[in-house]
């Protein structure tokens, strides 16, 4: 039976040894098409998921994630890539479906403005937002930003850094959906950042725009792949009532 989503989150450990059992890797797609369910920056959805089974690939990939117990004894792997080159793609799927659901000769008033506002969001903000030229259009935008913004709030991440940070967050967003996903139906995962990136995009022929954001180690846990008892800090320091 399917864990709810707080008995998910409660069982969900980074298990780092795995039972030599196999999972199946249907489920496991099945938990990745809950991961592009996740929120996203502007619906962008800048990031792409390598479901590795093969055993060549995943002995590779366990050097290149410093041969750590949650690789090396994984069944399958995720690689979750954040993938910012994607903007100008998925802009354009965006405004394709958009078109489709105002396809409707005559739309109310209230439904018009609403078109002509996310039509001019598609084509002409995010373009400014996302468009580069080795890091001195990203500036440039920044230092205008901040002017505007003594006069009145605006939007202030706009280098190039800041982008990255946006494509990573919408990337986390939806690992995480996996993992609560991947718990739900009893399987265990660990997502890894000590790993060689630049060895895992060779690995897996990624394009040299996108970026590893982790690895997510997959399979079932073993008695000794959970090595102790979780512990958080005490939520009063970081929960905040205002």
């Amino acid at each position: 039976m399917e864990k709810s989503v707080t008995e998910a989150i409660n069982y969900r450990r980074s298990v780092r040894v795995y039972k030599n059992k196999p999972i199946d890797t249907e489920k496991v797609k099945g938990c990745l098409k809950n991961a592009v369910l996740a929120p996203t920056s502007s619906n962008l959805q800048l990031w792409e998921f390598y479901h590795v089974t093969d055993k060549d690939v995943l002995k590779q990939l366990s050097v290149a994630c410093m041969n750590q117990p949650a690789a090396r004894t994984a069944q399958q792997l995720v690689v979750v890539i954040a993938n910012k080159s994607l903007w100008r793609k998925h802009a354009k799927a965006n405004i394709e479906f958009l078109n489709k659901s105002f396809k409707k000769p005559n739309l109310e008033e209230s439904l018009a403005k609403r078109k002509k506002m996310v039509f001019s969001y598609y084509k002409k903000l995010i373009p400014t937002l996302y468009s580069e030229f080795l890091g001195v259009l990203g500036y440039l935008k920044y230092f205008t930003f901040q002017i505007v913004g003594l006069f009145r709030p605006v939007y202030r991440q706009t280098r190039l850094s800041d982008m990255r940070i946006v494509a990573h967050k919408s990337a986390a967003l939806a690992a995480q959906n996996f993992m609560i996903s991947m718990a739900a139906i009893g399987y265990d995962t660990c997502p890894m950042e000590g790993s060689d990136t630049l060895r895992i995009k060779k690995i897996l022929n990624i394009s040299r725009k996108a970026e590893v954001n982790m690895v997510i180690g997959c399979g079932t846990r073993d008695d000794a792949g959970v090595y102790g008892p979780r512990f958080r800090v005490p939520f009063e320091e970081v929960y905040h009532s205002i």
